[in-house]
């Protein structure tokens, strides 16, 4: 599906049984990465932190759960920063991935920041393409 020159991934039925499964294998490494965050901002190293947090947008993007916890994650970092105009982009983008992420409007490698348009899909880094892949795999 393209609307405004984005393009949409529609998910078959199968696929979205799948999801629970899918969100199960993806968590750690979505942890993984939060935790990466959790450590940064302890250092006070914000930038770095929130690099963590959309590598974990990323892996958790196809998991209705997970994608809104990011965003949950990334409107806290924000709001420790005091950037208004990321805690405000974070509550459209928890509604967003709240109410569309289990149709599969998502666009695919979006990193999930205010910084970037929500409707713009980027390319997915090779390693987290390796984790995604094997996530989606039925056990």
């Amino acid at each position: 599906m393209q609307r405004a020159g984005v393009f949409y991934r529609a998910v078959p039925i199968a696929e979205l049984e799948q999801m629970d499964s899918f969100t199960k294998r993806i968590r750690p490494h979505v942890n993984a990465e939060a935790e990466l965050a959790r450590q940064a901002q302890q250092r006070g190293d914000f930038s770095v932190a929130f690099h963590h947090l959309e590598r974990a947008h990323v892996l958790g993007q196809l998991s209705t759960r997970e994608h809104v916890r990011v965003h949950w994650l990334m409107l806290l970092w924000g709001a420790k920063r005091g950037n208004i105009r990321e805690v405000l982009g974070q509550v459209l983008r928890i509604i967003g991935a709240a109410t569309k992420t289990a149709f599969g409007l998502v666009p695919s490698g979006n990193t999930g920041g205010a910084n970037i348009s929500p409707f713009k899909p980027l390319p997915v880094p090779a390693d987290l393409a390796e984790i995604i892949a094997s996530a989606r795999q039925a056990p």
